[in-house]
């Protein structure tokens, strides 16, 4: 492989240490990269990138010496449009290098980046760190009365600049001076059984269909479905092993055999690689966009005349309700999920029909 074209350097990419590979577009060149083991594209990084190893080094000439002394690229700063000041620029690297080190999970990542971005826009030349509780009380007002933003996002708001001033700048615990909203209690959105019956029936290609009988079956989250690979699946014992989900946290949920039967006709279908993921995307060696499967999703239900509101995470809350109404024990139901509160299970008690078809009303008493 010619290398003279390609630009190196080291990168911490999700954890790990990867050596980033940048070049002019070149057909041979990334047909040879793709052949490398365990090469990956990132639209993030905008390049390919390769464990970091002697081998690799070598492959590269990169001299080892100098590559372990050059810093890693530090985590990026977001392009906002509208500039900050110098100091609340180096605080807002600092809050995301933080972040990085504590190895939150990418979403959560992004959540606490956009709600801190938000305060330091307003600040301009005042720097955040001077910022006093009373200060922050009154941008929260702010926030509540002016902005009108929602329950969650208040909370998200207020989990981030908790973050900063406890985690980065180790200040003293000062935001029980500032009240939190209290949250709205939203029953979970759910299909019934005819409704999921009449999705998957309308989904179309075997891939399509089996990544939502998988959510529904498996009581998955959208991410766990396109995060799922070929050796996560455990025919021999009828269960799939779901690894790292929300939380850090693997878990083990049972396969019907309906759903082996149909991951083994997807398998003849399409061939997905048997060391990748199980569903694919567009980009080599990267997972089906989660934004995909819901639009995925959205066309099922509006083929199948489903007018009910529900995302993919709707198909979970199927899961659930519908085991709660065959009368599954809620506990059970709870290591299903991986849950780590039992109140976050008991939510499908409100929604079950189980208790509710032995109730009768008053009304049928009366003699009308």
């Amino acid at each position: 492989m010619d290398t003279s074209r390609i630009t190196c350097s080291l990168v911490e990419h999700r954890g790990s240490n990867r050596i980033l590979l940048q070049f002019p577009r070149d057909d041979a060149a990334e047909k040879a990269v793709r052949q490398l083991e365990d090469a990956r594209w990132s639209k993030t990084l905008r390049g390919w990138h390769l464990p970091d190893t002697p081998e690799n080094r070598r492959l590269f000439d990169l001299a080892t010496e100098e590559l372990t002394k050059a810093p890693a690229k530090r985590v990026p700063v977001p392009e906002t449009g509208v500039p900050l000041s110098a100091n609340n620029q180096a605080q807002l690297q600092a809050f995301l290098n933080r972040l990085a080190l504590k190895k939150y999970s990418a979403s959560t990542c992004k959540t606490y980046r956009n709600e801190f971005m938000q305060l330091l826009l307003q600040l301009k030349e005042t720097r955040v760190q001077d910022l006093t509780a009373d200060r922050l009380q009154r941008y929260m007002l702010y926030c509540t009365e002016q902005l009108q933003l929602s329950e969650n996002t208040l909370h998200s708001r207020l989990n981030a600049l908790k973050f900063y001033f406890e985690q980065v700048l180790g200040r003293e615990k000062f935001f029980w001076e500032i009240p939190r909203p209290k949250k709205q209690l939203q029953l979970p959105r759910h299909f019934s059984k005819e409704e999921v019956t009449q999705i998957i029936r309308a989904a179309g290609p075997v891939k399509h269909k089996t990544m939502l009988m998988l959510a529904y079956g498996c009581g998955l989250r959208v991410s766990e479905v396109v995060r799922l690979k070929v050796n996560d699946i455990d025919s021999s014992r009828l269960c799939l092993n779901i690894r790292q989900a929300k939380g850090k946290k693997d878990r083990v949920v049972r396969l019907s055999p309906l759903m082996l039967v149909l991951l083994r006709q997807y398998w003849t279908t399409e061939r997905p690689p048997r060391d990748g993921y199980l569903f694919p995307g567009q980009v080599p060696g990267e997972p089906y966009s989660t934004r995909s499967l819901q639009l995925v999703l959205a066309a099922a239900k509006k083929k199948a005349g489903v007018l009910k509101p529900g995302s993919m995470h709707a198909l979970r809350h199927s899961f659930a309700t519908h085991l709660l109404d065959k009368g599954t024990d809620v506990t059970m139901i709870m290591k299903l999920l991986g849950h780590n509160s039992i109140r976050t299970t008991l939510r499908y008690l409100h929604v079950t029909n189980r208790d509710l078809l032995g109730v009768m009303s008053p009304l049928d008493d009366l003699d009308l």
